[in-house]
Formats: structure tokens, C-alpha cells, sequence
């Protein structure tokens, strides 16, 4: 039988994220994130709205990324995929579970100094190994789609 696991969020940070090191040398960071949700109750004829917040945990360039960049407040997109954790209570002895978001890829969202809005600029890092994109001005070096291909002149491009 197949299986999809896979999570899309978009929030804003509680926390400014601390990054901490395995024995092994992995950087790993856990941040929280903040959901919001909302919606028209025809009940009570009023708008309502729910927060709910997350554990996310980041790994390698990632999480070293989350914590140079990201501040408490600040809009974030995370992809990843969800891990339930399950231990044992050292205090009371029964099984105790969470379930989590290990995030695979995030995204900056904003311009920086911003906590929140419309994406507009900001940056992504994928855990993949890509550098962060920093939004704001560039130069032309910067961008291939700056030129236009084989020296065509703007007004002959279809689009």
C-alpha cells in the first residue's frame, strides 16, 4: 500500500530559533510556528479565529540558515513531513507521544526586519544544499532572465 507523508505550513515564529550540534557535528534547531486560521461563524454572525502551534525541527545548513536569519515573529514557510516522538515520563512512568514537523525545505517570507505579510522578496534554502535568495535589489549579473535570449529586441518577446 503506498503512503504520502508531507506538510506545508505557513506561520510565524514564537521564538527565536537556537541552533545546538550532535556528537556527530549535525546542526539541528527546533522552532515553533504559529498557524492561524480563520473563519465566518454564521451562528454568532462573527468572525472567528484559531491558532495553532508547532514544533518544527530543522536539520544541517537549514537550521544553521533558520538561526542567522530568522527571529521571533518573523513569516516562514516549512515543508517537511510529520514524526510522531514517543518516551517514557522519567516523573510518572507512562508513555508519553508528540507528534512533530521535521522540516526538508524552508522559505524566508517578507522583506527583511518584516514578522509577517505578504511574501515580498524574502528568501528560501532547501535543505538540498541551495543558498538562501536574498529579495531587494540585484544586479544585472545576478539574474539570466535579466537579458533577453540570442539579443532579441523587448518588443519582439511573446510575453
Amino acid at each position: 500500500m503506498a503512503s504520502f507523508n508531507k506538510v506545508i505550513l505557513v506561520g510565524n515564529l514564537t521564538r527565536d530559533p537556537q541552533v545546538r550540534y550532535t556528537p556527530g557535528g549535525s546542526a539541528v534547531a527546533e522552532i515553533g510556528l504559529a498557524v492561524n486560521r480563520s473563519w465566518f461563524d454564521k451562528n454568532s454572525n462573527s468572525r472567528k479565529e484559531e491558532t495553532t502551534f508547532i514544533d518544527v525541527t530543522l536539520w544541517g545548513r537549514t537550521a544553521e540558515v533558520a538561526s542567522e536569519y530568522l527571529t521571533k515573529g518573523r513569516s516562514v514557510l516549512i515543508e517537511g513531513r510529520l514524526q510522531l516522538d514517543q518516551w517514557d515520563d522519567k516523573e510518572s512512568g507512562q508513555k508519553r507521544s508528540k507528534l512533530k514537523v521535521v522540516g526538508e525545505n524552508m522559505t524566508m517570507l517578507g522583506g527583511k526586519g518584516e514578522s509577517g505579510g505578504a511574501p515580498s522578496g524574502g528568501g528560501g534554502y532547501a535543505s538540498r544544499g541551495n543558498a538562501p535568495s536574498h529579495g531587494g535589489g540585484s544586479s544585472p549579473a545576478d539574474s539570466f532572465y535579466d537579458d533577453t535570449p540570442g539579443g532579441i529586441p523587448d518588443d519582439d518577446v511573446p510575453f
